[in-house]
C-alpha cells in the first residue's frame, strides 16, 4: 500500500472523526442536522456531480469487454444480496427499503477519493484512464437500478391490498414517476440527453456544476461521522462486517473470475478493475440509506469497517494479481 493511499485513508478517518465530534457535541443543534445535510447532498450536490459526469462521458472510449467484465459480477452480487434480503425480510422485520440499502452497501465502492489516487499510483495514466471510464458509469448504473428496485418495493407496500387493474396501473404509473423524477435518476437522464446533443457545457455552467460536485466527498465523510454519533453501532456490527466482507473479498473475487476466465482479460486492464472492485464501501451507501431513512447506522458502520480493513485486503489483492501475471 503506497504512502499516497495511506494518507488518503488517514484523511478519510480524520474527516469522519470531525463529523463524529460535531454530532456528539451537538454543534449543529439538537434536532436531526445529519438528515438536513443528507438532503442537501442528495438534492443539490450529488445531482450536480452526476449531471456533469454523464454529460462528459466519451462513449467512443468505452471498451465493452472491460465494462461488462466489471458490471456483470457487480450487478449480479448486488441483485443477489437484494433478493436474499427480500427473502429474509418477508415477515416485515425490517423496513421495506432495507434490501436495497444492504445491496448498495455490498457493492458500491469509494471509486473517487480512494480509487482515483490508487489507480494513479499503481497503474499510471493508462490505468487511471480505464478507472475513470468505469467510474463514469458506476453511480449511473448502480444507483439507477437500485432506485427502481426500492421504488417498486415501496409502491408494492403502499398498494399491497389493491388488486384491481385500475389500482395496478396507478401503482405502476406512480412507481415510474418516482423512479424518473428522482434526484439521482433525473440528472443522469438529463446528462445523457445533453451528452447525446454533442454540445459542450457552457463554461459558467461547467464551473458551477464542478464547484457543487466538489462538495460531495467532504460532506458525505462528515455525514458518516455524524451518523455514527447520532445512531451508534449497537446492533449493527454483525451485519456491517458481513457486508464489508462481501465488498472487500467476494466482489473482487467475482470480478477477477469473470474478467480473467470469462472475458480473457490480463495484465493492467484486469488489475485495474479487480482493484476497483476491492475498494472500500463508498459514502453513497449512506446517502442512499438516509434518503429512505433505513439502516443509516449500519451503512455508516459498513463504510468505516470496510475502509479500516481495506489496508489489509487491498494489499492481499495486489499480491494475488502480481502472482497471476
Amino acid at each position: 500500500m503506497s504512502a499516497l493511499v495511506f494518507w488518503k485513508l488517514a484523511a478519510i478517518f480524520l474527516i469522519a472523526s470531525l463529523g463524529w465530534i460535531v454530532g456528539k457535541l451537538r454543534w449543529l443543534g439538537d434536532g436531526d442536522p445529519a438528515r438536513t445535510l443528507s438532503n442537501a447532498a442528495f438534492y443539490i450536490f450529488v445531482p450536480a456531480l452526476l449531471f456533469r459526469t454523464t454529460s462528459r462521458i466519451d462513449f467512443a472510449q468505452l471498451d465493452p469487454a472491460l465494462v461488462l467484465a466489471f458490471f456483470l459480477p457487480v450487478l449480479g452480487l448486488m441483485l443477489g444480496v437484494y433478493v436474499a434480503e427480500r427473502h429474509r425480510n418477508r415477515g416485515g422485520r425490517l423496513a421495506v427499503a432495507a434490501p436495497s440499502v444492504r445491496a448498495i452497501s455490498a457493492v458500491f465502492g469509494n471509486t473517487v477519493q480512494v480509487g482515483i489516487p490508487i489507480a494513479a499510483a499503481l497503474f499510471g495514466e493508462a490505468g487511471l484512464a480505464i478507472h475513470v471510464t468505469i467510474v463514469s458509469l458506476h453511480a449511473l448504473t448502480l444507483l439507477t437500478v437500485l432506485t427502481f428496485l426500492v421504488e417498486v418495493d415501496l409502491a408494492r407496500e403502499r398498494h399491497r391490498e389493491g388488486t384491481g387493474a385500475r389500482r395496478l396501473w396507478r401503482t405502476l404509473a406512480t412507481t415510474m414517476r418516482n423512479t424518473i423524477i428522482h434526484p439521482v435518476v433525473l440528472p443522469v437522464l438529463a446528462g445523457l440527453a445533453w451528452n447525446a446533443s454533442g454540445l459542450a457545457l457552457p463554461p459558467v455552467a461547467d464551473e458551477t456544476l464542478a464547484t457543487l460536485g466538489s462538495a460531495v466527498v467532504p460532506l458525505c465523510l462528515v455525514l458518516i461521522g455524524m451518523s455514527l454519533a447520532y445512531y451508534g453501532l449497537e446492533g449493527t456490527a454483525r451485519a456491517a462486517i458481513g457486508l464489508a466482507l462481501l465488498k472487500l473479498l467476494m466482489l473482487p473475487a467475482l470480478v477477477l473470475a469473470v474478467a480473467r476466465w470469462g472475458f480473457g482479460l490480463t495484465g493492467m486492464p484486469l488489475a485495474v478493475i479487480v482493484v476497483m472492485a476491492a475498494l472500500p464501501v463508498g459514502s453513497n451507501a449512506l446517502i442512499f440509506s438516509q434518503r429512505y431513512e433505513t439502516l443509516q447506522a449500519e451503512a455508516s458502520a459498513t463504510i468505516v469497517f470496510s475502509t479500516l480493513a481495506f489496508v489489509a485486503t487491498g494489499s492481499l489483492w495486489l499480491a494475488l494479481l502480481a502472482a497471476l501475471d
